[in-house]
């Protein structure tokens, strides 16, 4: 997919033109924050970035801009539990509303690839003897 916005929007004292990395920002952020979403998932140049303490918000994101439209590409892990087709209809329509209302550009289709499926871990149980033996000491 080609990230290049194609014209500048012209007013009456210049041009405005929004990166395509912006709309990819704003689509990650609306893509996690859809219950049901774990995590996003970004490759091997994402994780590379995560592990030199880089956060990288359009991690997954994949955006193709033309002067009035925009085309998004997500890339999700779910977590266990949810139901698939509600996360990812949840993610198309909160995507499409935060990106047309911040920028203006009219969103043509909104694609959800789920890449994996995240099992909640879980909590770390403290074993019987460790208990027992941190009351006996006072």
């Amino acid at each position: 997919m080609s990230t290049a916005a194609a014209d500048y929007e012209k007013t009456d004292i210049g041009t405005i033109q929004i990166a395509p990395e912006v709309i990819e920002v704003i689509a990650g952020l609306a893509t996690v924050e859809v219950p049901g979403v774990a995590g996003m998932s970004g490759g091997f140049g994402g994780g590379i970035a995560e592990l030199l303490g880089r956060k990288n918000l359009s991690k997954g994101v994949k955006v193709e801009v033309g002067q009035r439209e925009a085309a998004v590409d997500v890339s999700i892990i779910v977590e266990f539990g949810n139901r698939i087709p509600e996360v990812a209809s949840s993610i198309q329509r909160s995507v499409k509303q935060a990106i047309e209302s911040m920028t203006g550009l009219s969103v043509v289709e909104v694609n959800v690839h789920i890449h994996d499926v995240q099992f909640k871990t879980p909590d770390k149980q403290v074993p019987q003897d460790e208990e027992t033996a941190v009351q006996r000491v006072k």
